[in-house]
């Protein structure tokens, strides 16, 4: 694979049945948007995979959607399907850090090798909760070559963008994207897909 993806998305009790659909969907069309499968077929094998996780309660983040391949269209297809599809874990207060150690271990089990390696990780407040602190956890997944990435939603919390940078984000090129409303969720996860796909599978060329 040029890439391995988890997309760690937040689940906790802040985020309503309106807002947790809004997410569901917003991954849904970003995977299967043309921009976001052009940046996945330019790179040398044209071929990315993706898992999704959940997260909130303390030591609780869940795979919700184990590892598909994506390769273009009908691939992308079917992996927004389970995206819609998949249950709702159970979870509670905002423990990111463990979220990130449940994704470290879903990279390590996954059925491919890849040189690039992303957590994608969103959500709507800060670390509060994790066994194993957010600033542990990222240093952590860094070491093993992990790029931790962040989805502030900004929504009646203004300045998380700020404190992902400082706290969440981990490893050469890592970055922050903001969105500004629960709506404006799909937008953001859509540029922030097309950026790791392309940065990630470039780099897969060096």
């Amino acid at each position: 694979m040029d890439l391995l993806l988890v997309l760690a998305v937040d689940a906790s009790g802040s985020i309503d049945e309106d807002e947790f659909r809004l997410q569901r969907e917003g991954c849904a069309e970003a995977l299967t948007h043309p921009s976001v499968l052009s940046a996945i077929g330019a790179g040398p094998r044209a071929a990315i995979g993706v898992a999704m996780v959940e997260w909130g309660a303390p030591a609780g983040a869940a795979t919700v959607v184990e590892w598909h391949r994506v390769s273009g269209a009908a691939s992308a297809a079917a992996l927004a399907r389970a995206v819609i599809g998949a249950p709702r874990s159970r979870q509670s207060w905002n423990a990111m850090g463990d979220a990130l150690d449940h994704s470290v271990a879903l990279i390590a089990a996954a059925p491919w090798w890849a040189t690039e390696r992303v957590i994608d990780i969103s959500g709507d407040a800060p670390d509060m909760r994790s066994v194993n602190p957010v600033a542990i956890a990222r240093e952590a997944a860094a070491a093993q070559g992990i790029i931790v990435n962040a989805l502030a939603i900004e929504a009646g919390r203004p300045g998380l963008t700020q404190t992902y940078e400082e706290t969440v984000i981990a490893g050469p090129g890592a970055f922050v994207m903001t969105a500004e409303s629960r709506a404006d969720f799909a937008r953001a996860m859509r540029a922030k897909l097309i950026r790791e796909i392309a940065s990630r599978t470039t780099a897969s060329f060096a």
